[in-house]
């Protein structure tokens, strides 16, 4: 059954409502994601950082154009930004097009955010790929917090603190996160891995 006059105006109100609020929530999930301040995400996407602020807050109905440049700036198509399906038995599907990547400093270290934006804060999942000489240098993480390295093909070192291990293929290694690491492919092959970094692991023990 169809609404008319201030009924229908009501419903749309409340449509634009709650899509700004998935908008938002979403936004600041990607952000999050690529680890990125609010100015830079502004400064990629050519949308003022008080705009994105609004936006994560729920406080402003941006236009299409400006949903477009965010979705351009976080790699992400404008349906993921817009989805809503939290009622749905599917959570999330996402293509490898629409997957976002992270890339080492010496461009040789890709990884590809596997795990769910919501649990980013406290879980994090990534399939890991290092070209031979690859190098991912990492910083200490907040107190307690844990990696988990399964390489499924060649092979990798982990420098933890100053202490080295290497990790072959089939096996899994877990480390201490809140120290300085560093994950190399010292082989002359490509190497593969999935990393799970729990970063609460403190709250576990």
């Amino acid at each position: 059954m169809g609404v008319e006059g201030r009924d229908k105006q009501k419903a749309l109100e409340a449509g634009a409502v709650a899509l700004s609020g998935q908008l938002g929530k979403t936004v600041q999930r990607l952000r999050k994601a690529y680890s990125l301040s609010l100015s830079e995400l502004s400064e990629q996407s050519g949308v003022a950082k008080s705009i994105i602020s609004q936006i994560e807050r729920n406080e402003t109905n941006p236009t299409l154009a400006t949903i477009w440049r965010l979705a351009q700036a976080l790699d992400v198509s404008i349906e993921r930004v817009l989805q809503d399906r939290d009622d749905s038995a599917f959570i999330e599907k996402v293509s490898r097009g629409d997957t976002p990547i992270l890339v080492s400093d010496d461009g040789k270290c890709r990884l590809a955010i596997t795990g769910w934006i919501k649990t980013v804060e406290w879980l994090q999942c990534y399939d890991f790929l290092a070209e031979p000489g690859g190098t991912l240098e990492s910083e200490a993480h907040q107190r307690g917090a844990v990696e988990c390295l399964t390489v499924i093909q060649g092979e990798l070192q982990v420098e933890v603190a100053g202490e080295t291990e290497i990790v072959r293929t089939d096996e899994t290694l877990r480390y201490r996160a809140d120290r300085r690491h560093v994950i190399r492919n010292a082989g002359t092959s490509p190497a593969r891995a999935e990393m799970i970094c729990i970063l609460k692991a403190a709250v576990m023990e």
